[in-house]
């Protein structure tokens, strides 16, 4: 298996994927669970088993198909289900259930640039088993503070969405939360269709590249001074 070939590619970058998206949904579960909502233990959705989360589209062909293509690798899962009318303070409650999916990816990451500079130390540069490992945990970095911020924009169906919906007064509130039924097609006009039709407005490009590349580079400085 060369760094070349596209099942390296599809392992440094999948892999990791799917790590950081079953956890950043079994991290909203439980933060609903603590708050006063089961639903996502009741359906049995608070296991890592990444089967009970895979979404066809968002988790299998389009990250392989941008892995293919060698662009960035992101993805989605199956949302956790939450129902706020369960919660004990349902607007606070939603505020910290979506803070939990990026706030577990910043945990992973953290982890990853550990274990990294850990590689490091032990001549990951070099080829074999070692490079790989290396390669594995600075994608494993990438994947996590890409998903953390892209979640976070301020956008149904996004975490940053409840977070927006839970500040706005409870009317404007209700009207807002209505653009989320709407989510999947709203992903693929924000992230396909309008940079097709208007040049220049690549929401990922623009708006979270620039602070993930800021952000990866503080967790690769943390391995360097582990290492």
């Amino acid at each position: 298996m060369t760094p070349d070939s596209l099942f390296y590619r599809a392992a440094i970058w999948i892999v990791p994927l799917i790590v950081a998206i079953v956890f950043h949904e079994v991290a909203h579960g439980w933060v609903a669970k603590w708050l006063g909502d089961p639903t996502a233990a009741d359906q049995k959705r608070l296991s890592f088993n990444p089967v009970r989360h895979v979404d066809p589209v968002g988790t299998v062909v389009l990250p392989l198909s941008l892995a293919i293509a060698g662009a960035p690798v992101f993805g989605w899962a199956k949302p956790v289900p939450v129902d706020a009318r369960r919660l004990r303070e349902p607007r606070t409650g939603m505020m910290l259930v979506a803070l939990a999916g990026p706030g577990m990816n910043m945990l992973l990451a953290t982890v990853g640039a550990v274990a990294l500079g850990l590689v490091f130390g032990l001549g990951g540069e070099s080829a074999g088993a070692a490079r790989f490992a290396a390669e594995l945990l600075f994608s494993f970095i990438v994947v996590n503070v890409f998903l953390a911020l892209f979640n976070l924009l301020p956008l149904p169906p996004f975490d940053g969405g409840h977070l927006v919906e839970g500040m706005l007064p409870r009317p404007l509130a209700r009207q807002y939360a209505k653009i989320g039924r709407y989510g999947f097609l709203f992903l693929i006009g924000l992230l396909v269709l309008l940079p097709m039709l208007v040049p220049g407005a690549n929401i990922v490009e623009r708006i979270v590249a620039p602070p993930a590349r800021a952000v990866t580079g503080f967790f690769l400085d943390i391995a360097r001074w582990v290492g």
